[in-house]
């Protein structure tokens, strides 16, 4: 390495640089080779930069996020899912919904693709450079209890409530909550209103949510008021993905709707 080489890395170090520290030497040969003007090299040199920046941002997003898995919304089967609205599903893809502060609600029975869709969504707006959190609500009730007992709530809650653009919250009504997570579950969609995103997903119809809210019917009621006032509900209807290949094996389980039909 000659004199100005190590004059170019240093003042690369210096300026936190790292990708153009690397690559400035093979672009300015391609520069060279077609005898590209000086703007041209310098524009290709920041594009460089700018791209690996960006994909730093995006990898530190995605690890904050919490996602269990990637999905794309190009992988969901509308040809086994023909109970799902493509067409609204579609639009949402554009992710206008969290310029606008507005919430996704996918309702529908267990296996019909609600947690790909909520995941493909999350991902796209990571990809995005959109700060994304993504928590099941049970575990989200955990993490508020042990943090309130803690002494520590106000900053969980700006930390993992607020602070995310997105904030996705899966399998509402798999477990119930009881009084005091009802009211801490409350705390984070009144944070929220009209401030962020929320995603959630459920197999609940809305009539049947104050099961999951201790019961309180008051308390559902003021919660779905502020979460679908702004508010896109998705309704999908269908089977389970995951048991496809077992009802023609005769394996799958048999709900009440079948039984009294085959009696």
């Amino acid at each position: 390495m000659n004199l100005q080489m190590e004059r170019i890395q240093q003042a690369c170090d210096s300026l936190k640089l790292c990708t153009l520290a690397t690559e400035w030497s093979a672009i300015a040969d391609n520069a060279a080779g077609k005898d590209a003007s000086l703007a041209d090299f310098l524009e290709s040199l920041l594009n460089v930069e700018v791209e690996a920046r960006q994909q730093r941002t995006r990898e530190t997003l995605l690890k904050f996020a919490g996602l269990p898995a990637i999905k794309s919304f190009s992988d969901y089967d509308f040809k086994f899912a023909t109970g799902a609205p493509k067409k609204q599903l579609q639009e949402l893809t554009s992710l206008a919904f969290i310029e606008r502060a507005e919430n996704i609600v996918l309702l529908g029975p267990s296996g019909v693709g609600k947690s790909h869709l909520a995941l493909s969504y999350a991902y796209q707006a990571i990809q995005k450079s959109i700060k994304v959190r993504f928590i099941t609500a049970a575990d989200l009730m955990l993490q508020l209890g042990t943090a309130k007992k803690q002494d520590r709530l106000e900053g969980y809650i700006k930390r993992s409530v607020l602070a995310p653009k997105l904030l996705v919250i899966d399998e509402i009504g798999y477990l119930p909550f009881g009084r005091e997570e009802a009211n801490l579950f409350f705390n984070v969609i009144a944070k929220r209103y009209e401030h962020g995103s929320i995603i959630v997903t459920s197999n609940l119809p809305f009539s049947q949510w104050s099961t999951a809210f201790a019961d309180d019917q008051t308390l559902t009621a003021a919660l779905l008021d502020r979460l679908l006032h702004h508010a896109h509900i998705v309704q999908i209807a269908g089977n389970s993905y995951r048991l496809r290949g077992k009802k023609t094996a005769g394996i799958a389980p048999v709900t009440d709707k079948q039984m009294k039909y085959e009696r």
